[in-house]
């Protein structure tokens, strides 16, 4: 069967998949590869590779290999995969050891920390995190990575690569260094049997190092919350460059309770209510006030008008009609 060489913008890898026990035939997988171009463009897209569809065990090792067996060692310099790129912007477990009002006032207000503090936090922050059960993490099949190499004409030489491997038809062996039988295995953990009775194993840590996780997690939130109620507690007293001073809750910052902003809401709609009724009271002061003027005005012009025909009524007893 016929494989194209490119589709689209991709040019087409396939690379040879060892037997194994569990499935005892050599198959061939493809691999679709093309320069980076990401929706967000970063420094290094001129000399990455986006590669979709690998294998479900691919490591960093297995890239590695990879593009050795290709144009050479020394071209290489690292993969990141898409469950790892989704990882890295999702925050990690240790970045919950702090409450949200923390969270905010350490990123705007908090100081710069020195080196040594900095890697103080980083030793805290990894006796905090729980050890992982899996001693290799399985990709999403079809899924995707993003090979970095040393320059922009590796990339060249890569794709080319691909190119001469269609016309000779010597495709690269997955998982052996130098892409041929003869190479070494790169140093991954198996799979199979082996990977599942460490994840058992590792599924249930030593209780001693499980506390010490615990305790370590507990610690580094409690500092962070003290040290975000010291800066709470400077800020009331401190105006900003405006001139202003942020107000907060106590030694807090937090957002109130729900039945405090429930209570606040209330006190809100029960001020806008007296505020129409007071509004309402004036207009009708107002409307009674006029016609008050207007009943008035009535009675004067009525009191008007009876004089003038008692004054008519006093001429006509006078009238001589002329002869």
């Amino acid at each position: 069967m016929s494989i194209p060489a490119t589709i689209g913008d991709f040019s087409v890898l396939p690379v040879s998949i060892p037997p194994l026990p569990s499935f005892p035939r050599k198959v061939v997988h493809h691999l679709y590869v093309r320069r980076s171009t990401p929706k967000i463009p970063t420094e290094t897209d001129a000399r990455s590779l986006f590669v979709t569809n690998v294998p479900v065990d691919s490591t960093e090792a297995h890239l590695r290999s990879l593009v050795t067996s290709l144009v050479g060692s020394g071209r290489f310099e690292s993969a990141t995969f898409e469950d790892e790129r989704k990882d890295a912007n999702n925050p990690s477990p240790v970045a919950a050891a702090q409450p949200a009002s923390a969270a905010i006032l350490l990123r705007v207000h908090g100081r710069k920390r020195k080196r040594e503090e900095e890697e103080e936090e980083r030793d805290k922050e990894t006796l905090a995190r729980i050890p992982s059960a899996w001693t290799r993490p399985l990709r999403r099949s079809g899924g995707t990575a993003v090979v970095l190499l040393a320059d922009e004409k590796s990339v060249e030489q890569v794709l080319k690569a691909i190119a001469k491997a269609h016309k000779t038809r010597k495709y690269p062996t997955w998982g052996l260094a130098g892409g041929s039988a003869g190479g070494k295995a790169p140093p991954v953990p198996p799979l199979g049997s082996a990977w599942l009775r460490a994840h058992n194993r590792l599924s249930y840590p030593d209780r001693a190092a499980l506390q010490a996780s615990v305790d370590a997690f507990s610690a580094l939130f409690a500092d962070r919350e003290r040290e975000a109620a010291e800066i709470a507690k400077r800020l009331r007293n401190e105006p900003d460059e405006d001139g202003f001073v942020t107000v907060t809750r106590g030694a807090r910052a937090a957002p109130a309770s729900q039945s405090e902003a429930e209570e606040a809401r209330r006190k809100m709609l029960e001020k806008e209510r007296k505020r129409k009724e007071e509004l309402a009271n004036f207009y009708r002061f107002q409307l009674r006030e006029r016609r008050k003027e207007e009943q008035a005005e009535l009675l004067k012009r009525f009191a008007d008008d009876r004089k003038k025909l008692d004054a008519m009524r006093s001429k006509k007893g006078k009238f001589v009609p002329e002869t």
